[in-house]
């Protein structure tokens, strides 16, 4: 056995669907790993070549027939380094999510992943089949054992390893970010380095995908469970790891300082990582959104310009008579300090327009939510207009509170193409308000400490019909997240009237959830395909 041996991991950003482009990457840096580092193999995460997840892409022949294709071109392309690369496998009529290992134009080992997730984002047995063998290959004599994702979650993939005579386990991953993952994945790789008494080489992705960001962080633990690296957060890195080999138990050598960072830090970066990577793949040339002077608008903001600059972002603010004016001042003031382009449009003649032409029908009957939704729906119509007209892509600045109890205009301010803070409870928004000025004070401090208000009525305030944030949250992360009951939740000390209130508005506005757009999951369970429930739904109703 030779005395030493350098594994790359690959921590890159992959394009769903993009199987040519995946590939170049893939060679790219694979010679890089080889002529640059000097490595003997390099590793990269979960479906890789097509980028996680395919969906329903993976039930067409042609997508089949090129990643077979590119894959050829692959192994023609790679010599002096072995390359370990996920893919899906189609073999005759059935389907696998695989790893394969190259070496020399060939593929000299191969796995599917025996632990196939369907909960949450996860939908992987409506594709493949569980495979149940292990994968052990060689490099320099050092047998290594081959898992992919799920499987690490589980104990028995990585003893069938080690059984069959892996000294050290690879583990290729696409395990989509939320605030409390990275914790989890250190306590379950623990445990798995502690059952098995081998290192484990957890390598994972980085980018968005429509509603799941991937945060990278790949983590190397050795046998005496002590974290020898971590991979940056939300960044794009090959990560050297040197063995030194022996003839019992390959030694990891090499290290980097390990970095802790704030809930804040890592949610912040997902959202402008998510939002960047939905508007680059989507080939939008810039964002277009509803500036209105409140804290939700101010935030989008901010994210939006750190994600593609402040010269392909254009706020708008759309004042009616009930704006106020510190409301039009401080969008100014903001739109100057980021630098971004910036226009003023008064809808007060449209509203005038819409009720006039509403006025017999709306006759005899008291003003109420009709008439402060037209002013919504005005603005989500112009907002679409410039997007139309200019190709920019409209960001909804809801927050996750407002979709939970339906307090949002449907048509309206929830009109657009990606909503950056859909999974984001607001008693959060006002601390990513807080680290956000924490590097750069862009928001202003009366933004942040004004009451919240849609300023669709005289002297409107959320707290009129929405109980105090601080409860709300609290009410919302134990019924959306956690699944309790009003019994359990009133026992935790909350107000049975109130909780009953805030879990009929959840259950009664589905539908507008249904219809809104995607959004960055940053939480245990987020709106949209992590939670789903009928819209037609009579349980709990008394």
């Amino acid at each position: 056995m030779s005395n030493k041996l350098r594994i790359v991991i690959a921590q890159i950003n992959l394009f769903v669907g993009d199987i040519k482009g995946n590939a170049r990457k893939i060679i790219k840096m694979s010679k890089k790993a080889r002529d640059e580092m000097k490595a003997d193999l390099i590793v990269f995460p979960e479906l890789a070549l097509t980028g996680y997840p395919p969906e329903d892409l993976l039930l067409r022949k042609d997508f089949h027939q090129q990643i077979r294709q590119v894959l050829d071109y692959i192994k023609e392309s790679i010599e002096g380094i072995d390359v370990v690369l996920g893919y899906p496998e189609l073999i005759v009529d059935n389907l696998y999510n695989s790893a394969c290992v190259i070496r020399g134009g060939e593929i000299i080992a191969n796995y599917h992943k025996q632990k196939l997730p369907n909960y949450g984002v996860f939908d992987e047995k409506r594709y493949f089949r569980r495979g149940s063998n292990p994968c052990v290959f060689n490099v320099k004599g050092l047998p290594i054992g081959l898992t992919i994702c799920e499987d690490v979650w589980f104990p028995e993939p990585i003893k069938q390893s080690v059984l069959a005579g892996a000294k050290i386990i690879v583990s290729i991953n696409a395990s989509p970010f939320d605030i409390h993952k990275v914790k989890k994945r250190e306590k379950v790789l623990t445990q798995r380095v502690e059952e098995a008494n081998t290192a484990i080489i957890y390598v994972h992705n980085v980018g968005g995908q429509d509603e799941v960001v991937f945060d990278g962080r790949s983590i190397v633990i050795d046998e005496n469970k002590k974290i020898c690296h971590f991979g940056p957060v939300f960044e794009e890195q090959l990560i050297p790891v040197d063995l030194e080999l022996t003839d019992n138990k390959p030694k990891i050598i090499s290290s980097n300082p390990y970095e802790q960072i704030s809930i804040e830090e890592k949610v912040y970066k997902a959202l402008v990582t998510a939002t960047r990577d939905y508007i680059e793949k989507n080939d939008f040339p810039g964002a277009l959104l509803g500036l209105s002077g409140g804290l939700d608008s101010a935030l989008t903001l901010a994210i939006a310009v750190d994600a593609i600059g402040a010269n392909r972002v254009h706020a708008v603010m759309l004042p009616s008579r009930f704006t106020a004016q510190m409301s039009i001042d401080d969008s100014r003031q903001m739109a100057k300090i980021f630098g971004i382009q910036y226009s003023e449009i008064q809808i007060e003649p449209i509203v005038d327009i819409m009720l006039g032409t509403l006025a017999n029908e709306f006759a005899g009957v008291k003003p109420n939510v009709a008439e402060e939704n037209i002013q919504a729906r005005i603005r989500g119509t112009l907002l679409m207009a410039l997007s139309n007209k200019f190709g920019k892509l409209v960001l909804v600045t809801g927050n996750k509170s407002e979709m939970a109890v339906g307090y949002a205009t449907l048509y309206g301010d929830m009109a657009g193409g990606f909503a950056v803070l859909k999974d984001v409870y607001k008693t959060l928004v006002y601390n990513l308000a807080e680290y956000r000025n924490s590097i750069s004070q862009v928001i202003p401090k009366r933004v942040i400490e004004r009451p919240p208000t849609a300023e669709l009525a005289e002297g409107q305030l959320d707290q009129d019909s929405l109980p105090p944030y601080e409860i709300l949250d609290k009410i919302l992360e134990r019924y959306v997240e956690r699944d309790q009951s009003i019994t359990e939740i009133t026992a935790a000390g909350f107000d049975p009237t109130t909780v009953k209130k805030v879990i009929r508005l959840v259950d009664r506005n589905e539908y507008k959830r249904r219809q809104a757009p995607p959004g960055v999951k940053i939480t245990t369970r987020a709106f949209g395909r992590d939670r789903r429930y009928p819209i037609t739904n009579g349980f709990g109703k008394e």
